[in-house]
């Protein structure tokens, strides 16, 4: 596994605007007083969901993306549907999200507030977990600010629409949408570098087999027919030929060697744009891993509610009943940790 990296706070990073929000009020030592054991209890437990699937470790971090790339950071994801409308989760690009994802961030909610009180939210306990889902699955470690509140509501289908571009998008949609954000193509490489990890499902794909897309190996599409024989089979494969539970740089080696399972994916070495991105990483991990961490703490920061913003939630898939009380006692423990 690579060694930790480490980081110190950087004031540009921090006085960035994304989404409308700036990230003022986030801190790298949120919890020091008031849950000094939350991270440590999150990552013990999610060494013993991986011992058991592996698998798991994509499904935390694509929920973590899906969450940030929406309204922002903010645990909207998590909140099932109310009279008000119905929930992020049933969204068409949310409905292959993991459920078993959603039970993992709710069970560390569970241990971490039994241990620390109300004071963690799920936005944190959310962007946490995906980030030891890439520690954990061999990728760097690293540290991400804290202080996200949760949100009151959640978006439209048609903000997850606007925001999630579909797997057949070509990749001047991708930087397009990235660069509202304030995303650089080398962010957009690096971040898609996640699905080094994972699986999808043949819907996902299926039209780059009938007929065969010209980018795609031929070898592997054959071998992609027998997975998925019509375009509506509901078979899953990896996303990563060469190392599937392994986070590392072979997502990019596969992408040299037309191999990439989504079009959205393969189409970042053919576009001329994002090439050369492709190809320093596939041939140097440190520097991938590199740009991964700082684009996944840029990434930690869109949208973000902090302060009187938002409230803890008592439960991560609803909110609570008097969010009043719970941001006054959120209130006190920035200041009983001396943020």
């Amino acid at each position: 596994m690579a060694s930790k990296i480490l980081l110190t706070c950087s004031c540009l990073i921090l006085s960035l605007c994304f989404g409308g929000a700036r990230a003022q009020g986030l801190s790298w030592s949120y919890y020091d007083v008031s849950c000094p054991s939350f991270e440590p209890i999150v990552r013990a437990q999610l060494k013993k969901v991986f011992k058991n699937d592996i698998g798991q470790a994509a499904g935390l971090l694509r929920l973590h993306f899906h969450d940030c790339f929406v309204r922002g950071c903010d645990g909207s994801v998590l909140l099932d549907g109310s009279a008000s409308g119905p929930g992020e989760q049933s969204a068409p690009p949310n409905l292959s999200l993991r459920a078993e994802a959603f039970k993992i961030i709710n069970d560390l909610r569970r241990r971490v507030h039994n241990k620390c009180g109300r004071v963690v939210s799920c936005a944190d306990i959310l962007a946490i977990a995906a980030r030891d889902a890439v520690f954990l699955s061999g990728g760097p470690d690293y540290s991400i600010p804290l202080g996200r509140r949760d949100s009151l509501n959640f978006a439209t289908v048609n903000e997850i629409l606007e925001n999630l571009l579909p797997p057949t998008s070509y990749t001047s949609a991708l930087l397009v949408s990235m660069d509202r954000k304030g995303f650089t193509a080398t962010d957009l490489v690096a971040l898609s570098g996640g699905h080094t990890i994972g699986i999808a499902h043949c819907p996902s794909f299926a039209r780059r087999l009938y007929p065969r897309d010209p980018t795609m190996d031929k070898t592997f599409a054959k071998n992609l027919n027998a997975t998925c024989p019509t375009t509506n089979s509901t078979n899953t494969t990896v996303l990563d030929l060469r190392s599937p539970n392994t986070f590392d740089n072979k997502y990019y080696v596969d992408l040299m060697n037309h191999q990439g399972l989504l079009f959205s994916d393969q189409d970042l070495y053919t576009d001329k744009r994002t090439r050369d991105i492709v190809t320093a990483f596939a041939v140097n991990q440190t520097l991938f891993f590199d740009k991964f961490v700082k684009s996944m703490i840029k990434m930690s920061l869109l949208g973000v509610l902090t302060g009187s913003q938002g409230e803890v939630r008592a439960n991560c898939s609803a909110r609570n009943a008097n969010a009043v009380l719970v941001s006054s006692v959120g209130e006190a423990e920035e200041k009983r940790s001396g943020f």
